[in-house]
């Protein structure tokens, strides 16, 4: 099982929270560890974004079960409206789920019975449970910071990889169907975690001007690698849709298939070294000189293969569309690219993690 860093951050948050209130005397100090993992987020951001909101959760869920308990007291049925009511409230705030749960949990601890005096047993509640909040919050702020541009171009580079292996196997008849089919579904996953990834990285705050250019223009960049990404993954299902009717094709169109085809899996694996600063700037294959694939001739000859049969030949129309807008992507990233590199040229994208530098 591999841990995560926010698995390490809700682990030491609920720990520091516990240590703390054990010190300071609060009873039942598991409270303020059960708000420290409601309040753990993905990201520095997030963490700001929340903390008000938590916050103000924590005062909405205390303030109304003192209410209840002063008035109406605390019969479990009495709890249970208190719930409904605080969650009404919460949604009409439009808060987020878990921070709705935070309130919940404000409701039930404060509602608890008990001997002791009750607006001092409801505040010693209280304080549990914000500083679960804060302790989470400060774990956030300084332990294990994520790396959202690091880990973003990494799933980039290796879905990217994974993908064009599967194009250059099934464009020459030697996947396994099976396996293919797990792979898609694999690959469907991970386009999906780049996306999320990407929405955590542009909400990554840079505070110095100079930054904001650099991070606006990255954003650009990134944007654009997953769109390839998407678009290589489409001409790969494409491939897989046609399944052995690609066999039918001539066999001297078949190898100006796979040609041609090489030839743009050789630009977008340029353009990946490229971001990675891996290509030096005098070679003689720099980004303007990339060999180009002559797909109009191709996909011109793609839809005459089977002209005397209107059905046959219309089976091949998707994979010639997917072809010509997955070069045009890469043409977009070679210019986003080129402009990148002429602009900020002493900043590189950051693809590896810090330890390994």
């Amino acid at each position: 099982m591999k841990l995560g860093a926010r698995m390490l951050k809700t682990g030491l948050a609920v720990a520091i929270s516990l240590y703390i209130a054990t010190l300071a005397g609060l009873p039942t100090p598991i409270f303020a560890g059960i708000a420290a993992v409601f309040a753990v987020q993905p990201s520095i951001y997030r963490s700001f974004q929340s903390i008000v909101e938590q916050i103000q959760a924590n005062i909405i869920g205390a303030a109304t079960a003192i209410l209840i308990v002063l008035t109406l007291g605390n019969d479990p049925f009495v709890i249970g409206f208190t719930t409904i009511l605080v969650i009404g409230m919460c949604i009409k705030l439009n808060m987020n789920q878990t921070t709705m749960m935070l309130a919940v949990v404000a409701v039930i601890a404060i509602m608890e019975s008990t001997e002791m005096e009750f607006i001092t047993f409801a505040f010693m509640r209280f304080s549990s449970l914000t500083l679960g909040i804060l302790a989470a919050f400060v774990v956030n702020l300084f332990f294990l910071p994520p790396k959202y541009e690091t880990k973003l171009f990494q799933k980039i580079d290796r879905t990217t990889s994974d993908i064009l292996q599967w194009l250059r196997v099934t464009t020459r008849h030697l996947s396994d169907e099976p396996a293919l089919k797990g792979e898609i579904e694999r690959i469907q996953d991970e386009i999906r975690y780049i996306d999320q990834t990407y929405i955590l990285y542009t909400e990554e705050r840079t505070y110095l001007k100079k930054n904001q250019y650099s991070k606006a223009r990255k954003l650009i960049v990134f944007r654009q690698l997953i769109a390839c990404t998407k678009k290589s993954f489409d001409v790969l299902q494409a491939f897989n849709r046609l399944g052995e009717k690609i066999e039918s094709i001539p066999k001297n169109f078949q190898d100006a298939l796979v040609q041609e085809l090489d030839k743009v899996i050789h630009s977008h694996e340029k353009l990946i070294l490229s971001s990675m600063g891996r290509i030096r700037k005098d070679h003689k294959e720099t980004l303007r000189l990339i060999s180009e694939p002559d797909l109009l001739r191709l996909v011109e000859a793609l839809i005459h293969v089977y002209q005397e049969e209107e059905e046959e030949r219309l089976i091949f129309l998707p994979l010639a569309s997917q072809l010509m807008e997955y070069h045009h992507e890469l043409k977009h990233l070679r210019r986003l690219l080129k402009s990148y590199q002429q602009y900020h040229q002493d900043e590189k994208f950051n693809v590896t993690p810090e330890y390994k530098k």
